[in-house]
């Protein structure tokens, strides 16, 4: 087999210039040159405005040294061919580079956006990366200047973006546009850094950068991506609130509940009955267990039949993307766990010793961590999965208060956002909610937060959670738990805390200091 040499290029048997014209570098030009053409006549790179990038794909290379094609800048992106493209080493090396065309063509220059292309290849991974002047992507960082993110939630085309769907709420960072491209490498790896689900930086007045694992991907996204800027263009001239799941008035026609507050933030009020008003707050964070729904349900159901089903889970699905992804987290925990002497943790056998031996290796630690009751993603993970079996199988149902719908329906109509913060994984979260005794209640959610922002027992996890959801302040979210110690980390973030006081939920301390309810209709 050929070398590989410093900048990538198979040297030896197979010469450096024989690979520079080789068929995967030939067929990389001309995918590039195609879709330039076809990006020109959605409107992306006209001007000779935008750019794109792509890895040469080719399985007798290691990715790190796989070579990076990249389109040139100042040119009419649909004029361009095969031949215009640079060709750059993993490294950055310029390998070839495009020959000068007479007048009046400028002389070659590879893209401006190199120093920003190279970060997502960096930090992300990425195959390929697009790069769009598109209109939507631009208009729609205008219509709030201050505003860090774009929101959207509850619209189809979420699914085509990465590790979303339908009842996510879809965050795309938005960072400020400078003189020259290249000024922007600084703020995009900081909001790749901070939007580790992202796939796309918005250019406020500028355009979006969008990645993904294979061109197709990042094809695809970007696709969605401009739909769904669109989509928030077009109803906010309508006067809808594409942030929201039912994408209702922006300014409520129910004018007795809802004012407008300074600089457009909506400030919902509810009245009280001598005809004063209190503010409502913007987002409401509910906990599930001993909030939302009653702690035997968690205990003495779900609890109970991931821990009776997880060998069967596994045999059955033990070759599927999800299950060797849960057996590696699984791994990883499990080898922390002996690591620091956790009780009940016992090695996982490697996978040559055989699926049996695996999966009885995975049966007995999680039947350990079930015990313990701990709270982490690697389990947290599994129980979901199992769990989305036991309800597509009928074999169970989601449980809430009766006096949960109500509520959710009324906030909804109020145009206050709802999510839900739990340990359990967001799947999970989904699980319960889509299908309970009472129904679908997911369209009243705007999205779910789990311990991926952090222990729910730490004032950081919440500070996490106001700086996602793009509040003003703290103080606009009510955080509702049943757990006195998750009250007193939000209310140190500088949330409004109710502590939810259910049938089967624990004692709290004696002068606590925090409300409580025993029902939602008392928010």
């Amino acid at each position: 087999m050929a070398a590989i040499g410093l900048n990538g290029v198979k040297v030896g048997t197979t010469s450096s210039q024989a690979y520079l014209e080789g068929k995967a570098v030939k067929e990389t030009r001309a995918l590039m040159a195609e879709l330039c053409r076809h990006f020109y006549t959605l409107g992306w790179v006209t001007g000779t405005g935008g750019s794109i990038t792509m890895r040469v794909h080719d399985d007798s290379i290691p990715k790190p040294q796989q070579l990076i094609l990249m389109s040139p800048s100042g040119v009419q992106k649909e004029r361009m061919e095969a031949e215009d493209m640079y060709v750059l080493s993993n490294s950055g090396s310029i390998l070839s580079a495009p020959s000068p065309k007479p007048y009046p063509h400028k002389p070659p220059k590879c893209t401006d956006c190199d120093p920003l292309f190279r970060k997502a290849y960096e930090m992300r991974d990425a195959e390929a990366v697009f790069h769009s002047h598109g209109i939507e992507s631009c208009l729609v960082t205008m219509i709030n200047p201050l505003s860090k993110e774009f929101r959207i939630t509850h619209m189809e085309m979420i699914k085509g973006i990465k590790g979303h769907g339908y009842y996510d709420e879809l965050v795309v960072p938005i960072i400020e546009n400078t003189a020259y491209e290249y000024q922007l490498t600084e703020s995009f790896a900081k909001a790749i850094e901070d939007y580790p689900k992202a796939t796309a930086v918005l250019v406020r007045n500028h355009g979006v950068f969008v990645w993904g694992d294979s061109w197709i991907s990042a094809k695809t996204q970007s696709e969605c991506y401009h739909y769904l800027f669109d989509a928030a263009l077009k109803l906010h001239q309508m006067g809808l609130d594409w942030s929201t799941p039912n994408h209702g008035p922006i300014q409520s026609a129910r004018r007795g509940l809802i004012s407008i507050d300074g600089e457009s933030n909506v400030s919902v009020k509810a009245s009280k009955s001598n005809g004063e008003t209190d503010p409502f707050p913007r987002c409401i964070v509910l906990d599930i267990e001993g909030t939302t729904t009653p702690i035997s349900f968690v205990s003495e159901v779900l609890f109970p039949y991931a821990r009776e089903n997880v060998g069967k889970h596994l045999s059955l699905t033990y070759d599927t993307p999800d299950t060797k992804a849960d057996i590696e987290l699984l791994r990883s925990q499990v080898q922390s766990d002996l690591e620091q002497g956790i009780a009940g943790a016992v090695p996982i056998p490697p996978d040559d010793a055989g699926k049996e031996d695996v999966i009885a290796g995975i049966v007995a630690n999680v039947d350990a961590m079930i015990k313990a009751d701990r709270k982490i993603t690697a389990l947290k993970e599994l129980q979901g999965h199992i769990w989305r079996t036991g309800y597509e199988s009928n074999e169970l149902e989601g449980i809430v208060f009766d006096d949960v719908p109500e509520a959710l329906e009324k906030w909804h109509a109020l145009g206050v956002k709802v999510y839900i913060y739990s340990s359990g994984s967001r799947l999970a979260q989904r699980l319960i909610f889509g299908k309970t005794n009472h129904g679908d209640l997911r369209k009243y959610l705007s999205g779910f937060f789990d311990t991926t922002v952090g222990n729910k027992r730490e004032t950081r996890s919440y500070t996490e959670i106001s700086e996602s959801l793009g509040v003003d302040k703290p103080s606009d979210i009510l955080f509702v738990t049943d757990v006195h110690q998750e009250a007193t980390a939000a209310k140190a973030a500088g949330l409004e805390v109710i502590i939810s006081i259910r049938p089967g939920n624990g004692p709290l301390p004696d002068n606590h200091g925090f409300k409580t309810i025993k029902s939602f209709s008392e928010i």
